[in-house]
């Protein structure tokens, strides 16, 4: 699990736990700003010390390989993951180049150096900043809050609306200033890692100019580096898309916060001051407690916490609530008032102080007190006669036989007269106004039905295939979701991908590749039910759906799913990880040709894979959501074990871990298998081959990601993510 969203609305709650959310952020940011600043230092030492280029290169390199990046979310792209794992291959590459110790005159410092300074510079430091403003700013707002809630209300009328008016005011800044910050906090997480990355891959395209010896491992390297870059510039347009969501999201909660509170299972929650009684000669004390409420249950529940103090929590207490009365001025010296009665503590009232007369009408109605009927009814009116007012003049969109005629009648005229257009459905792009009107019709009713066209139903269902799984699995799920969805919405899919497909077929014309598309078609076709900075987070994966759809449209429409596949993972279970390659023997990595360094090469002419063109200009190739980082063929025998899970027949994940026993069991099965890579052994015990070599006896190993099998006569170890069971 990565670092959990900043919601923009949890900024006017103010929460304890929205308080540990930002400070996780505050050191991740932190740990990265370390990070660059010891990789800014490890290559000027590249620049200054040649005759040392080798001690300073394994520097470079360890300072690569241990760091990681985090996520916002529960699951990264294929994209992002590429992103993650190119620190590591950077790492492995360095490695390959130690024993090569000519003299270089390399020049980083436009391509490494400025960039990280900049970025630590006008990024990161920025953030710091801001983070002085928001500490400085919450000492003075709940400093001036607390000396306001000591007011007398004896005092004069006049002079208690000034100090409301004040600290008001005051309460606003401090939102707007939070706000603000939370929004930086998540742009820079996502920022960071292509800001980060793309330096360092602009130093080892450099780094291959000067190095003769390295002619040929710069020539293997190639593929990698253009899969990457395209890596980058997808994460680098989903970041775009999700940077003006955030900030459109956060602009709604800005102009109204109320309408905009997030779906949670507490009637209530927020800051209440609490009276403490001391003995008598102490009188008494007013705490800050962090509050919550469940009508159904009647359960209340009290937190301390003082922003003030490095945001200290306290012991919660929890009691069941038996009835809420208001506390009138002329019983107290405070206002804002009201009490409550605990069951196990009858005839004993707490004494609870709100921030603001609106605040404490809001308690009195979650706590069904004395005044909250009247002031429900007065809201639920309101509300109910603007809702009337929304759905009889925003009637949106229907799929019905003038819907379909639409869409038809657009499709039709962008194919006729428009299909090459460059930026085609990027409204901005297109230079006809006749064709950005048809874009913008077609893409409008469809944003405009009262459902996505996927449902918010199955929402959640085709985002878990989309973060994890071979690209097989990735389709099959999607091929049998599709199927569930209503018959209309069905056939409105399928008219709308296929034209997006003939789309993508002009794409060296009209630049819409799958990839574009689907950042173009991804949110019009799918929306979460609640708009949130974790939904604006899965874009990217709808995006990977809407890729899936077209570059798979002709099986997921034409054909119905296979009945003997499992069904796809439901919300309620967590998609099982693909296993992690390990190494045979501890701090040592399994030694692969150069050549291999993308999983979805070429392999040979009888498995019909063919590898992407070289000369396919960055951001413009297909999209990468059928790629996985793990081969495209099964590397276990069906119903055997894969790491500590097993598989059964169908493919079916199980989420139990095997005994001992079972493993024991394993070891002694014997298959066959074919290699699917090349490889060289490093050790006496291991085997070479070549592609499509069989190996006879074969069965699991003691070492973990090792096979024990037979090839010529000769019995060795095999790494099992080089070969496909038979």
């Amino acid at each position: 699990m990565g670092l959990q969203p900043l919601e923009f609305s949890d900024c006017y709650l103010d929460s304890p736990w929205f308080r540990e959310r930002v400070r996780a952020h505050e050191a991740e940011l932190e740990r990265t700003n370390k990070f660059i600043k010891e990789l800014l230092k490890d290559g000027k030492n590249l620049i200054a010390a040649t005759k040392n280029l080798s001690a300073a290169q394994r520097k470079f390199a360890h300072s690569l390989r241990d760091f990681k990046f985090e996520f916002i979310g529960d699951a990264e792209t294929d994209d992002e993951r590429c992103i993650d794992a190119s620190l590591h291959e950077f790492s492995n590459f360095l490695k390959n180049l130690e024993e090569q110790r000519e003299i270089l005159a390399l020049s980083v410092t436009e391509t490494l150096i400025k960039p990280l300074e900049r970025f630590r510079k006008e990024q990161l430091g920025a953030v710091k900043e801001e983070k002085k403003k928001f500490d400085k700013e919450t000492e003075k707002n709940y400093s001036l809050l607390e000396k306001h809630l000591n007011l007398s209300a004896k005092k004069k009328e006049l002079q208690l609306q000034e100090a409301d008016n004040q600290v008001e005011q005051n309460r606003k800044h401090f939102y707007e200033l939070s706000l603000e910050y939370v929004c930086k906090l998540q742009e820079i997480q996502e920022r960071k890692k292509f800001e980060c990355v793309e330096p360092v891959l602009s130093f080892f395209q450099g780094l291959f100019t000067f190095y003769h010896q390295g002619y040929e491992l710069a020539k293997d390297f190639n593929h990698y580096k253009m899969t990457l870059q395209i890596n980058i510039q997808n994460t680098r347009n989903r970041f775009e898309g999700t940077r003006s969501e955030v900030e459109e999201l956060m602009n709604k909660i800005r102009r109204n916060p109320q309408e905009h509170k997030r779906a949670n299972h507490f009637t209530m929650e927020g800051y209440l001051y609490v009276q403490e009684k001391r003995p008598a000669p102490f009188g008494s004390s007013w705490v800050k407690h962090y509050c919550t409420y469940r009508k159904e249950t009647k359960k209340f529940t009290m937190i301390p916490f003082e922003h003030r103090s490095g945001g200290k929590v306290g012991d919660e207490e929890l009691f069941i609530l038996t009835y809420c009365t208001k506390r009138n001025i002329d019983t107290t010296d405070r206002r804002f008032c009201f009490d409550l009665e605990a069951s196990d503590r009858p005839g004993v009232p707490v004494t609870m102080q709100a921030f603001s007369e609106e605040d404490r009408k809001l308690w009195m109605e979650a706590l069904d007190g004395k005044e909250a009927e009247l002031y429900l009814l007065r809201t639920f009116k309101k509300f109910h006669s603007l809702k009337n007012a929304i759905v009889y003049f925003l009637r949106g969109a229907q799929l019905d036989k003038i819907g379909f005629t639409v869409i038809k009648k657009c499709i039709s005229a962008v194919e006729t007269r428009g299909i090459n257009d460059q930026g085609l459905y990027r409204v901005v792009g297109v230079s006809s106004k006749v064709q950005r009107l048809l874009s913008l019709l077609m893409v409008s009713c469809l944003e405009s039905l009262p459902e996505p066209l996927m449902t918010y139903e199955l929402h959640g269902e085709f985002i878990i295939p989309a973060k994890s799984g071979s690209p097989e699995s990735r389709v099959n799920a999607v091929h049998f979701l599709v199927h569930k969805l209503p018959e209309k919405n069905k056939e409105m899919l399928e008219i709308l991908v296929k034209h997006l497909a003939n789309v993508s077929k002009h794409a060296k014309r009209n630049l819409m590749t799958v990839a574009n598309l689907g950042v173009v078609f991804g949110p019009t076709l799918m929306r979460p039910q609640e708009e949130t900075v974790a939904a604006i987070m899965d874009l990217k994966f709808q995006n990977i759906v809407v890729e899936i759809l077209i570059e798979n449209h002709e099986k997921i429409f034409k054909t119905l799913p296979d009945a003997t596949l499992p069904e796809p993972i439901s919300m309620s279970v967590s998609p099982p990880n693909a296993p992690p390659r390990q190494s045979r023997r501890q701090g040592q990595r399994i030694k692969r040709p150069l050549a291999v360094y993308n999983l979805c090469l070429e392999l040979d002419d009888a498995d019909s894979h063919s590898s992407p063109r070289e000369d396919t200009p960055t951001g413009s190739m297909d999209s990468l959501s059928s790629q996985s980082p793990t081969p495209a063929f099964s590397s276990s025998p069906p119903g055997l074990l894969d790491g500590n899970h097993l598989i059964t027949d169908s493919g079916d994940l199980a989420g139990w871990t095997t005994s001992l026993m079972e493993r024991e069991w394993l070891r002694e099965c014997l298959y066959n298998t074919r290699a699917v890579y090349p490889c060289e052994a490093e050790h006496s015990s291991e085997l070479s081959f070549q592609i499509g070599a069989i190996f006879e006896d074969v069965q699991f190993s003691r070492e973990p990601g090792w096979l024990e099998g037979t090839l010529n006569g000769k019995r060795g170890l095999i790494p099992q993510n080089y070969v496909q069971f038979l």
